[in-house]
């Protein structure tokens, strides 16, 4: 029988670690990098040092009664165009155009319950992958670092001549702006762009390992005279802009790291592996996901559009698009969900699938489903996450929680526990005030 679980007030399991990696009291206004560093290497925990997490992020706002939260015995214009199966989890339900995902269902979670207010995407956007919230971010351009980026400077990668944060194909948030660089925390924590794939602004062929203009590998006579053009230029930059000297360090790392090289290149997997996961912009990134954070990377989020249908905002004719989309995404996600369990990860790798909001719980006039920030649903796998059950319901039009309403800064508390990182603590802003982690938001202690 299925089981829907609700908030406890036991403690997390194993309780939440509280790393106190950064006091920002006890630092005051001489905040450094060496002082970060210096609290690093000081700092004592349990948890594991090498963990990781892959977000495939749904751009757009994946619907909730199309996908994770089917309601099979609902009228049609809230059920939608398609029907539902039966998963490998007894009385778990998902959309019957994700079969593939269904077959593994005994290996993930699925959060239904998820909910907040914010009905615009770039606002939408900042809030779930920042934990804050800021209105017309359009305009006015991302606050907060993203999680990727404080995990960047918190705990770095799990392997040296590895990036610690990769956006796959690169950081491009659909048209509405970036929401996953790291503002304040200088550039030096802005992710990586794998490339190869194209995207409404990225069409490179490769990863974003770039060196300031003028200084090339080429031209450099040696290691040592490179690293002089590095250190010269970052003594020229102005203090103010920071993060000049440990961006060029980790560029000319990247350049020069056979490891990360080897890393990104999908086409040292078999051929049997890569056709499972689809040969195709869907199943390339999963592929490489799982190979950048096996490598070393420790936060990777993928972002996949195309040209057509290329992304999850479905106004109109979600019929055709969910048709069109679910299939590849379909096969993409459950080979990764599977890799990650066969090659000994899953305790070390979560996997989170999610957009910024859910859709609205009848298809409209228009053959769609408008935005809808009241209800979605998230899928995790891995991680320490116990598989085959869901936490939190839906009414019974998908519209609203019907159980404990989880928010957006509790699913970024619960990504940052299964890192090792307590998200209860800070780091400093431009004007050297603590910022928390997560404005508010505790780990969801049922999905383990």
């Amino acid at each position: 029988m299925l089981t829907v679980l609700g908030p406890a007030s036991s403690s997390l399991c194993g309780g939440v670690t509280r790393r106190g990696f950064i006091r920002l009291g006890a630092l005051g206004s001489a905040f450094t990098l060496a002082d970060v560093l210096r609290a690093k290497e000081s700092q004592t925990s349990t948890a594991r040092k090498d963990t990781a997490v892959i977000l495939w992020w749904m751009g757009g706002g994946p619907s909730q009664n199309d996908t994770y939260d089917p309601k099979p015995n609902a009228p049609a214009e809230v059920r939608g165009p398609y029907g539902s199966v039966q998963t490998a989890a007894p009385g778990v339900r998902f959309s019957e155009l994700l079969p593939l995902q269904a077959k593994v269902a005994d290996k993930v979670a699925i959060l239904r319950s998820m909910s907040h207010y914010d009905h615009n995407h770039p606002d939408a956007a900042h809030l779930v992958q920042t934990g804050y919230h800021e209105k017309n971010v359009q305009f006015r351009g991302q606050f907060y670092p993203a999680q990727g980026s404080v995990v960047a400077k918190v705990r770095g990668a799990n392997a040296p001549g590895i990036p610690p944060y990769v956006c796959i194909p690169d950081a491009y948030f659909a048209r509405q702006g970036f929401y996953q660089l790291a503002t304040y925390l200088g550039q030096q924590f802005d992710p990586v762009n794998s490339g190869s794939e194209p995207t409404f602004r990225f069409t490179g062929p490769g990863p974003s390992f770039s060196l300031p203009a003028g200084i090339t590998v080429e031209r450099a006579e040696d290691r040592k005279e490179l690293l002089r053009r590095l250190d010269a230029a970052s003594k020229r930059a102005e203090p103010a802009v920071g993060g000049l000297d440990a961006a060029n360090q980790k560029a000319f790392e990247l350049v020069t790291s056979r490891a990360a090289k080897e890393a990104f290149d999908v086409s040292r997997e078999p051929q049997k592996l890569r056709e499972k996961y689809g040969t195709n912009p869907w199943g390339r990134s999963a592929l490489l996901a799982r190979r950048l954070v096996e490598a070393g990377v420790t936060f990777v989020t993928v972002n996949h559009y195309e040209a057509d249908v290329d992304w999850w905002d479905d106004h109109y004719t979600i019929e055709a698009n969910l048709k069109k989309r679910l299939p590849p995404f379909d096969r993409a996600l459950a080979a990764l969900i599977e890799d990650i369990h066969d090659r000994g990860l899953a305790e070390r790798v979560l996997i989170v699938a999610m957009g910024e909001f859910g859709r609205g719980p009848r298809i409209d006039s228009l053959a769609g489903r408008g935005h809808w920030a009241k209800a979605m649903s998230v899928l995790l796998s891995g991680g320490g996450v116990k598989g085959g059950h869901v936490v939190g319901a839906t009414t019974a039009d998908g519209g609203e929680p019907a159980t404990h309403r989880y928010g957006p800064g509790d699913m970024l508390a619960t990504i940052y526990h299964h890192l090792g990182i307590d998200h209860a603590d800070s780091l400093p802003d431009k004007q050297s005030r603590p910022v928390r982690f997560v404005d508010s938001g505790e780990p969801i202690r049922e999905l383990f």
